[in-house]
């Protein structure tokens, strides 16, 4: 029984790690506007759901997330691109955590740690665009390695 346990774990996980693309998940779909991510890191996958989709159009919402984390976060970077027919038409980086200032309760979360959230975000924007384009996101850590990646498809057909 002990044998047939190991081999099933063992094909789980070579399945898993010769896997490099993850599933394509629902944010939230109503009426005229549809949010998808998948996971651009071939390692792992992360989970985040919207309470609903009209709520973000107002510019405070509720998400949960959670995350195990593959490597320690003493500093960590974000990097957002948005993509319209594969061209980037903006980008932007900030540092999230880091020497003197740390904007978020996971800064200095150590590897192997579950990371969760479940409450409120603000984007700081005033509308989302109309369209359908792709949002990429990218969290680095100090030693410059992929903390969450994720590419998320927006599909906007109505202005708010």
């Amino acid at each position: 029984m002990k044998t047939s346990n190991a081999l099933l774990l063992i094909s789980v996980l070579l399945f898993i790690n010769a896997s490099t693309e993850w599933p394509t998940h629902t944010v939230c779909k109503e009426d005229n506007l549809e949010i998808y991510y998948k996971s651009c890191d071939p390692q792992q996958d992360f989970s985040l759901s919207i309470d609903r989709c009209s709520d973000i159009v107002t510019h405070t919402f509720n998400i949960k997330s959670a995350i195990v984390l593959r490597h320690s976060i003493k500093e960590l970077y974000i990097k957002l691109a948005m993509i319209i027919n594969g061209k980037t038409v903006l980008t932007y980086s900030e540092t999230l955590c880091g020497p003197g200032h740390s904007k978020l309760i996971f800064c200095g979360k150590k590897k192997g740690e579950r990371l969760s959230y479940e409450g409120p975000v603000t984007l700081g924007i005033k509308e989302i665009p109309q369209g359908d384009y792709t949002l990429s996101a990218k969290l680095t850590n100090e030693d410059h390695v992929t903390v969450a990646c994720a590419d998320f498809t927006v599909k906007n057909y109505l202005d708010y």
